[in-house]
């Protein structure tokens, strides 16, 4: 298994991969007399792009388009407020990922609430929220969920969890998201010009291969799914470029080692079993019908949006383009702020936040560019 791990980050191996990538985008370039303009869907990919150099050396190239995958990024701030505003409750112990911790709200963030003295806890595992539910039975206990279908299982498996060991002092602030409503809207926009997609390993994992056929059935442009190493993404690149040149419309499956056809059936049941879609807001983008999952009425008790009243004022409005760049209308460079009055040490908005965001990738890897 490690030699095969290491085969995926060799850098020679990458490098002549990237060769007959660039040879691809050239024959594109011929035919249409323009750059190819793919969208990596997830932040993981855009930082991992931004972080191997693949992007640097691309960006000639290829129009590579950051996408709406990342789950923190994509949050509206109206949720954001609402997730710290749960923090001003007397005898409360909020629990959150480590991303969350960070992000801006209209008036402070969960670490700036932290620091005036708010038990807020950064977790790694969602089910270490339980245990801090049992271990202070005299306080309230809320993990605030967020994430694609990569990360929801885990939180169904949370409220399986806290009603199996009837905790009455647990509850989820859920605010996900879902691939395939947020791919078709941007299609259906007509704002952005796409020619393919490098569809994320760890969501398909959850989805399977079989899910992205409406991308060619309805849209006719063709897609790969890949992982996350230097090799995969190169490959996948070449792969779908290779599609393009020749005008064929496929979904490939370049990450089959953990991506079947079907996907994930129990963690695609535990979703139908603790959770009903609903309309969610999206940072820049607005509401997007049956978009998000929510806890479902069975298991209300467990829902915070049900247990506590949260009252916000109106929202910050900044310069920040977050909404724009996760569109893929505009890019870090073209927001006012970016890297001037919004930097990693004083973020506005949520890019630039993320671990997964564009903002984020763009100015650690990408800045010296532009």
């Amino acid at each position: 298994m490690q030699e095969t791990l290491n085969r995926l980050s060799d850098k020679n191996l990458a490098i002549e991969i990237l060769n007959e990538v660039i040879s691809e985008a050239k024959k594109f370039k011929d035919l249409h007399g323009r750059k190819p303009a793919i969208m990596e869907v997830c932040g993981s990919h855009t930082m991992s792009l931004a972080r191997t150099g693949l992007k640097r050396v691309l960006k000639d190239h290829i129009n590579l388009i950051s996408g709406p995958g990342c789950p923190v990024c994509v949050t509206d701030q109206q949720s954001i407020d609402s997730m710290i505003e749960l923090s001003n409750g007397e005898n409360r112990i909020i629990c959150t990922f480590g991303d969350m911790i960070r992000i801006p709200g209209s008036k402070k963030s969960l670490f700036e609430a932290k620091t005036e003295g708010k038990d807020i806890r950064v977790l790694y595992s969602p089910t270490d929220s339980i245990r801090i539910a049992e271990e202070n039975p005299d306080k309230e206990v809320i993990f605030l969920g967020i994430g694609f279908e990569t990360t929801i299982p885990i939180l169904g498996v949370v409220i399986k969890l806290a009603e199996e060991k009837n905790l009455n002092n647990f509850s989820m602030w859920v605010t996900t998201k879902l691939v395939e409503p947020i791919l078709r809207a941007l299609l259906d926009s007509g704002e952005v010009m796409l020619d393919g997609f490098l569809l994320p390993g760890h969501v398909s994992i959850v989805l399977g291969e079989d899910q992205y056929s409406y991308i060619v059935d309805d849209y006719g442009i063709s897609s790969v799914i890949s992982g996350f190493e230097p090799v995969e993404m190169a490959r996948g690149l070449y792969k779908l470029l290779n599609l393009l040149n020749n005008n064929e419309k496929s979904i490939i499956n370049d990450h089959k080692c953990m991506v079947s056809k079907s996907g994930n059936l129990h963690a695609q049941n535990i979703l139908k079993t603790y959770f009903k879609e609903v309309d969610e807001v999206w940072r820049g983008i607005g509401v997007i019908p049956n978009s998000g999952l929510d806890i479902k009425d069975e298991y209300k008790k467990y829902n915070a949006k049900n247990k506590f009243e949260i009252t916000i004022g109106e929202v910050r409005k900044t310069k920040c383009k977050c909404g724009d760049i996760l569109k893929g209308l505009a890019t870090p460079e073209d927001c006012p702020v970016f890297s001037k009055g919004c930097t990693p040490a004083n973020p506005i908005g949520p890019c630039m936040v993320s671990s997964e965001g564009t903002c984020a990738a763009h100015y650690q890897y990408m800045r010296e560019l532009y």
